[in-house]
C-alpha cells in the first residue's frame, strides 16, 4: 500500500526537532517524510506496520527509520474507545541526514555516520546498552538548549552509529513517491477499513466496493500498489495479532485462532508456520521460555 508523504513542521533556528508525546492513540497513517525518525515508544501497545513488515510493538521499544521509509503505529483497539483510560507516551526525534551540515557527513572521523544512514533505511530496533544511553539523551534534548542540543544529538549519532545491539526491520528497501489525492484517500480507507474488520471474513467484493473498483481492478490495483495480494496483506495483520495474544498467554491457541479472524485451526497454523518460520506453539515456547 503506498503511503502518504507528510511535510513535518520544523523550526528555522532548530536543526532537529524533539517532543515529548502523550495522547490517547498513534491515529492510523500510514505515511513517511524526508527526516530520520528515532522513536521511543515509552508506552502503548499494538501493531506496527514499517516498510514491507508487520509486527508488534509495547512499551520500552526503541526505533530508528531511515528517510522516505513508510510506517505507522496502530494500537490496540481498546485505544481507540471512548474513555478507555489509556494511552500511548512517547519521545520523537525528526532530523535530515545534513542536520548538522553536509560537511561533518565528509569528515574522515565521520565515517560511520553516512553507513548508519544506510542501515537506517531498513529500520533498526536498538538494543542493549546502547539503548539505554539514547533514551537517556533524548529525555535530556526535550528541554536542552543551545550548543547542548547539538552535543546530545552527536552523542546519540554516535551510540546509534557505534552499537552492533540491533535488528533490521525490513526485508525489502523501496522508493516512494508522492500519491495522487485519489490514491491517498483509496488506500487510507482500505487500511483503516481492514484493521478494523480482521476479526470477520472481508470479502474481495467488499472490500473493492469500498474502494470504488471492480475485484479484478482493485486486486489487479492492490498488488501494483504493495507487491503483495489483499488477502496476504489481510493474512499478516491477523498473524500479528495471534502473536501479541499467543505472547499475553491469556486464550487458548484455539480461541486464538478463531478470535483473529481464521475459520479453522489446521488454516491458523499454515499461515503461522509459513509468515513466522515456527508454530504457534513454539512462538509461545520461545517467548515465555518454557
Amino acid at each position: 500500500m503506498k503511503p502518504l508523504y507528510r511535510k513535518l513542521p520544523g523550526k528555522i533556528e532548530s536543526s532537529f526537532s524533539v517532543r515529548h508525546d502523550v495522547m490517547p492513540n498513534y491515529g492510523n497513517i500510514w505515511h513517511y517524510h524526508s527526516e530520520l525518525e528515532l522513536h521511543y515508544n515509552i508506552q502503548g501497545e499494538g501493531v506496527r506496520f514499517i516498510g514491507d513488515n508487520i509486527g508488534n510493538f509495547s512499551s520500552g521499544e526503541l526505533v530508528l527509520l531511515g528517510e522516505n521509509l513508510p510506517h505507522a503505529w496502530r494500537c490496540r483497539e481498546e485505544y481507540y474507545q471512548p474513555n478507555s483510560g489509556l494511552h500511548i507516551e512517547a519521545i520523537v526525534m525528526h532530523f535530515l541526514p545534513t542536520c548538522l551540515g553536509k560537511d561533518i557527513l565528509h569528515l574522515p572521523e565521520a565515517y560511520a555516520i553516512p553507513r548508519l544512514f544506510e542501515r537506517a533505511k531498513s529500520g533498526m530496533i536498538i538494543t542493549g546498552e546502547a539503548k539505554v544511553k539514547i533514551i537517556e539523551l533524548m529525555k535530556q534534548a526535550i528541554d536542552a538548549t543551545n550548543l547542548d542540543r547539538i552535543i546530545i544529538m552527536l552523542s546519540i549519532m554516535k551510540y546509534l552509529a557505534e552499537t552492533s545491539d540491533y535488528k533490521p526491520i525490513v526485508n525489502e528497501i523501496s522508493a516512494f513517491q508522492q500519491n495522487t489525492d485519489l490514491d491517498d484517500k483509496r488506500l487510507s480507507n482500505i487500511y483503516t477499513y481492514t484493521l478494523s474488520n480482521y476479526k470477520r471474513d472481508i470479502t474481495l467484493k467488499e472490500i473493492s466496493a469500498l474502494s470504488n473498483l471492480s475485484v479484478t481492478s482493485f486486486c489487479r490495483y492492490f498488488k501494483l500498489m504493495t507487491n503483495k495480494t489483499y488477502y496476504d496483506f489481510l493474512t499478516e495483520i491477523r498473524i500479528s495479532h495471534a502473536c501479541r495474544q499467543l505472547v499475553e498467554n491469556k486464550l487458548t491457541t484455539e480461541l486464538i485462532c478463531f478470535n483473529c479472524g481464521f475459520n479453522n485451526i489446521s488454516n491458523f497454523y499454515r499461515h503461522f508456520k509459513k509468515i513466522k518460520g515456527v508454530t504457534p506453539v513454539e512462538y509461545k515456547r520461545k517467548y515465555l521460555n518454557y
